[in-house]
């Protein structure tokens, strides 16, 4: 029998072999539920969307922009503005992780403000993770602040 044919006889018959039985994968059969909830929507976007899937709610706050005269008085409204978003979500400034102010044209002399308004809105213990970042302009031209966050708030 030439090398050829001796070749194909064997890849036939171990082609005919049964396959050992393989070990049959567990079905993962639970699949979680994710709602989406929009609060407050606006022409494009929302002022927040909370996200609930196995007992926890993730909310994210769209920026929420001051007006007044000078930069304290626009961090002031921006916060409250962020503490009614909250509440219109079902959450306070307890269940906020992490935040980020926008100032525009920042200057370091801000920052004793910035902190004091702060403390005396927001407290001073077991804050949030945040970031304060200097920008050369808002959505539009007389906005001067912009506070976004993020929320988690166990529903179980």
């Amino acid at each position: 029998m030439n090398k050829s044919l001796l070749f194909l006889v064997l890849v036939f018959i171990f082609s005919c072999q049964p396959k050992p039985a393989q070990k049959e994968q567990p079905k993962n059969t639970t699949q979680t539920k994710l709602t989406k909830t929009h609060i407050d929507p606006a022409q494009g976007y929302s002022q927040a969307v909370a996200v609930e899937a196995n007992g926890v709610k993730t909310i994210y706050i769209s920026g929420q922009v001051g007006t007044g005269d000078d930069f304290e008085a626009q961090f002031r409204d921006a916060i409250g503005k962020l503490l009614q978003t909250l509440e219109n979500s079902g959450a306070t400034f307890g269940d906020v992780v992490k935040y980020t102010t926008f100032v525009v044209d920042y200057q370091p002399e801000y920052l004793d403000t910035f902190r004091a308004v702060r403390k005396e809105l927001l407290g001073d213990t077991d804050m949030p993770a945040s970031t304060l970042v200097g920008v050369p302009t808002l959505g539009l031209p007389e906005w001067g602040v912009e506070i976004e966050a993020v929320a988690v708030v166990e529903t179980k």
